[in-house]
């Protein structure tokens, strides 16, 4: 016969069943967003957004000159202007993070002033939706380089929607329209998914990141 007291048996199941759960729900993303995801996400919406100041001019110039050569090519400079949705995205990791922050940094933009005035916010809106749309598919539980680039893309391709409609491009012919979206997606994916993903991993690196996953997985790997 065993000499142990049922209480005792009783309080070990729970315990361990209590410990079973906390690991469980550690390994579940926290949806909830705490008051330093919110800083954080503005602080990274104003950076990115003096980002675009810079690539309002450098990269303005180039789009007009790429589409010059060729009617669309200018896609293939778009996705620093994508970069929002992708930094935040990765960082935040909660719902609303990627569309958020790119909102935030297309409204630095416009105040600081730029070529496109008030309709700055609503490709924000349109760039931060397409890669939001990416981090919900994988249940912001996904972030890997792949992923990243999936977004980027996406972003790319909700800026070529909302263009369709805001800057003609629907009576635009379809030569034009395919060699802009190819170019939206290649840019999105290359210089918003790769280069994002690249800037996120070199900011853990630093420390700066360490109450977020993204600073946790970059520690583990070294």
């Amino acid at each position: 016969m065993s000499n142990e007291h049922p209480i005792s048996v009783n309080f070990a199941d729970a315990a361990n069943a209590t410990k079973s759960a906390e690991r469980s729900n550690s390994k579940k993303p926290r949806k909830a967003w705490r008051v330093i995801d919110i800083v954080t996400a503005a602080v990274l919406g104003v950076a990115v957004g003096l980002i675009f100041v810079v690539w309002n001019i450098v990269g303005g110039a180039w789009f007009t000159a790429a589409d010059a050569l060729t009617p669309g090519l200018g896609g293939l400079v778009v996705g620093p202007w994508l970069l929002g949705g992708i930094i935040g995205g990765l960082v935040i990791r909660k719902p609303g993070a990627a569309l958020f922050v790119e909102v935030i940094a297309a409204t630095v933009s416009a105040l600081i002033g730029n070529q496109w005035g008030i309709s700055t916010l609503y490709s924000g809106l349109a760039q931060g939706l397409g890669a939001e749309l990416i981090f919900l598919l994988f249940a912001y539980r996904r972030f890997s380089l792949p992923v990243t680039m999936a977004a980027g893309a996406a972003a790319g391709a909700g800026a070529f929607i909302l263009e369709l409609f805001t800057s003609g491009n629907l009576a635009r012919t379809w030569q034009f329209n395919s060699v802009y979206l190819a170019c939206l997606l290649i840019s999105g994916a290359i210089l918003a998914g790769v280069v994002g993903w690249a800037l996120v991993r070199a900011l853990a690196g630093t420390g700066a990141l360490d109450r977020f996953a993204a600073g946790r997985e970059r520690r583990g790997e070294v």
